[in-house]
């Protein structure tokens, strides 16, 4: 008997133990002890894990983990607290004031704390895994460019969700090539957002989050790939360089033929801002796009790349690219120096061999069909060559290169607003003190949404069951682009309006004085007549611009 009471109690004792652990977790004093011992030694674990990857340990993360113990001390500012709170850095004009009133997402973000908002975690989940890889369909549309290169397009057009899906695609499909109008959030003539991928091609969880994010807000969302990345296929022997925006300048004339009547906005995704900025400067005010934002933006491109990385991103990024070059490697053999890039370590040799190297003299066309015709050292025809400029030959060297790649060569070009979210602790970028403040300070069009943290393209936010995961809501980065360039087009279009009634109304009167002159005795009008149409809130901002020396009207200076 007594044996059986002993096997009884050794078979209970577990769920007793388990029984009183809860019992006392029930404690709020022991529940927040157990709590803190529990992040605290978590904190320890992922700071060995950090060490043996070779991950850097911002100074932010320090002081969140730290808080676990204490009340913690922001160690960049030394001030008693943290602040969560972003910086919104610009020139302040009109736009500025009214981003600020109407932009609410900007304002204070609930950004996730650590663990969760680990800048490593949050860089790893945004690059390699999410909840939106399988969930989106895209069409795909082949462009041929003037120099013969081929680019893709791939157009969003819904969820998988069965025949209604089907049904969906081809009921879009039919919408963007005709430009009827589709149900969505906006009343009329839906918007258009262009979305630019990391500089290494390829769909990551971040960017089908703000795609499907996008489509729930009634956008039409089309995705833009360069030159063999995403199995788009290189027809000529020219890769696009980091800021080369020829291309893009391309697919940003063919989406808005597709529709014209709808307003184009672009995103670009971390080293993908190299390609939108150049374009931005180097177009000008002839763009077709209406506004623009950096998700986690490289500005300085030749420092970025001189800069190492962390190991584990260096490898990844690394490995990806040299797979594409793989990929073509016997055919750019006689163009470019193809082994030395895939035996480099590090980006900046990678990207040096393959646009800054000697090109042998004779071509080998490509054998998916290079044309006979291209007789330069890059594979391509004379017209193109004529066309492309200093582009249609490789770079006399490192510094040459950066000189006709550097995102901001031309930033004082830039005629649409420009929104840059970047983060303090981001573990791919160079570091804040790096940033080109003055830039944001002193130019109208540029705008920096400075957070302390939130990783490279991450952003979460900390309570999940305050957001609608479905929409991808839980990413603040993504709620804030597209509420941004919700305002800008709000306050474009009461600038306008404003602009247009006060020139009618001036010209009206300068004909009414001319009839006078002419014909009559000059009549006095009325009041009512002359009274100027009293301002709402987007006119406000254009009086209060026109009082300074800016007013938002493009001028054009090309």
């Amino acid at each position: 008997m007594a044996s059986f009471v002993g096997d009884c109690f050794l078979f209970l004792l577990p769920s007793l133990l388990l029984l009183l652990l809860s019992l006392t977790l029930r404690v709020p004093r022991v529940h927040c002890w157990t709590v803190l011992a529990v992040r605290a030694l978590s904190w320890r674990l992922w700071v060995i894990i950090c060490l043996i990857l070779g991950l850097p340990l911002h100074k932010n993360t320090s002081a969140r983990a730290e808080e676990v113990k204490s009340a913690g001390t922001d160690i960049l500012s030394g001030s008693g607290q943290i602040s969560d709170e972003p910086r919104f850095i610009c020139k302040p004009t009109a736009l500025a004031k009214y981003l600020l009133r109407h932009c609410g997402s900007l304002a204070k973000p609930r950004l996730a704390a650590w663990p969760r908002g680990d800048p490593h975690l949050q860089t790893l989940s945004s690059l390699l895994w999410g909840k939106h890889g399988e969930a989106l369909q895209f069409t795909r549309d082949n462009l041929l460019l003037k120099d013969g290169g081929i680019i893709a397009v791939d157009w969003a057009v819904g969820t998988k969700m069965g025949e209604a899906a089907t049904r969906k695609k081809w009921d879009v499909r039919k919408e963007h090539q005709s430009g009827v109008r589709a149900p969505g959030y906006f009343t009329s003539a839906p918007p258009v957002l262009l979305l630019i991928p990391q500089y290494w091609g390829g769909m990551t969880p971040h960017l089908k989050a703000l795609c499907q994010q996008a489509l729930c807000r009634g956008f039409y969302v089309v995705v833009f790939h360069s030159r063999g990345t995403e199995g788009c296929p290189l027809t000529t022997a020219r890769v696009t360089e980091f800021g080369d925006p020829a291309d893009l300048e391309q697919a940003v004339a063919y989406v808005h033929s597709r529709h014209p009547s709808s307003m184009l906005f672009a995103v670009s995704e971390g080293s993908g801002s190299g390609v939108l900025l150049s374009y931005l400067g180097e177009c000008g005010s002839s763009t077709y796009l209406t506004a623009a934002a950096a998700i986690s933006p490289v500005f300085l491109g030749q420092l970025w790349f001189e800069t190492p990385m962390p190991p584990i991103y260096r490898w990844g990024a690394l490995f990806h690219r040299k797979q594409q070059l793989r990929r073509y490697a016997s055919s750019f053999r006689g163009v470019r120096d193809v082994d030395r890039a895939l035996s480099s370590s590090s980006l900046r040799d990678f990207e040096e061999a393959l646009f800054c190297s000697s090109a042998q003299p004779q071509v080998s066309p490509l054998n998916s069909g290079l044309s006979s015709r291209s007789h330069s050292q890059w594979g391509l025809a004379s017209s193109a060559a004529w066309a492309l400029d200093e582009r249609a030959y490789p770079a006399k060297d490192w510094e040459s290169y950066w000189e006709r790649n550097e995102p901001l060569r031309d930033a004082d070009e830039v005629a649409v607003p420009v929104l840059c979210v970047c983060s303090s602790d981001d573990p791919l970028l160079l570091p804040a003190s790096t940033l080109p403040l003055s830039l944001f300070m002193s130019n109208p069009y540029f705008f920096l949404m400075l957070t302390d943290r939130g990783g490279h393209c991450g952003f979460a936010l900390e309570d999940e069951r305050t957001v609608n995961e479905e929409q991808g809501g839980e990413i603040w980065s993504h709620s804030s682009v597209l509420e941004y360039f919700r305002v800008v087009a709000e306050f474009l279009r009461g600038d306008e309006r404003n602009r247009v009634s006060w020139s009618g109304l001036m010209e009206e009167n300068s004909q009414a004085r001319l009839r006078g002159w002419s014909m009559a005795p000059l009549r006095r009008r009325k009041a009512t007549e002359m009274r100027r149409p009293r301002p709402q809130a987007a006119d406000q901002c254009t009086m209060d611009a026109q009082e300074g020396n800016f007013i938002w009207k493009r001028s054009y200076t090309r």
